[in-house]
């Protein structure tokens, strides 16, 4: 490992970015992604709150940390994989001082404390102290077409800018919807990605998911189709990279 040198006025959120970019096959910008990783454990707590002050921040940082710790550990150690809920729970990440989580950043912190297995309608009875003090205020649907998880069908990998992500993340949405949304306007079926039903009261239920799908153009206005979930492909697949 060796050390890297940043200036004092560089943002959390930049150096999200660049941690993300230093992973393998992401870039080559000839910094050591471990090096990153130090950094980012050793942060003062105060001053990652203090700098992730609104959703936009938090959302951007905490989605490229997720993204950048996926690929950094599954690319070291594939055969993690084998047991997929054992990765994403265990506590293989240090942020601030606190080792957490993949879980823990997606439906403690991006998902605002929601029970993983309750699509998005029940709230977790003891939110840690941490994910409380760096929660969203307010949950974002978008997140589940630019979290990548390792899997075929997960979202492409994009380093999200706190200044850009509103429209990073509708465009996130439109061409994950526009790849994996398949519709039959003679039989007025739709075929979904298994996200939307894990995830249902996230998107505002089905009423939600019809709102989305016309926002993004996938039906037409007047279109209230049948909806049904495809299976999903859990091969491991860490080269969805934009």
């Amino acid at each position: 490992m060796f050390d890297i040198n940043i200036s004092n006025n560089m943002s959390f959120i930049q150096l999200s970015v660049n941690f993300l970019n230093s992973i393998k096959g992401l870039s080559k910008i000839g910094m050591e992604s471990e090096s990153y990783a130090e950094i980012l454990k050793s942060a003062d707590p105060d001053e990652l709150e203090s700098e992730l002050s609104t959703d936009n921040k938090r959302l951007a940082f905490w989605l490229n940390i997720y993204n950048a710790y996926v690929q950094l550990v599954l690319r070291q150690k594939p055969e993690l994989y084998i047991r997929r809920s054992s990765f994403f729970s265990s506590k293989q990440i240090w942020i601030a001082g606190k080792r957490i989580s993949l879980d823990l950043i997606e439906h403690g912190i991006l998902r605002r404390s929601k029970f993983k297995y309750s699509m998005g309608y029940l709230n977790r009875f003891f939110p840690s102290a941490f994910e409380t003090r760096f929660r969203l205020k307010q949950v974002d649907y978008r997140i589940h077409f630019a979290l990548n998880c390792g899997a075929k069908s997960c979202p492409i990998i994009v380093a999200y800018d706190s200044d850009k992500i509103y429209e990073q993340l509708n465009a996130a949405t439109r061409d994950y919807l526009s790849n994996e949304v398949n519709y039959d306007a003679a039989l007025n079926y739709a075929e979904l990605p298994a996200l939307f039903l894990w995830f249902r009261n996230d998107f505002g239920g089905g009423d939600g998911i019809n709102k989305i799908l016309k926002r993004y153009s996938v039906i037409t206005n007047e279109r209230e189709p049948e909806l049904h979930y495809k299976k999903y492909d859990w091969s491991l697949y860490l080269d969805n990279i934009k």
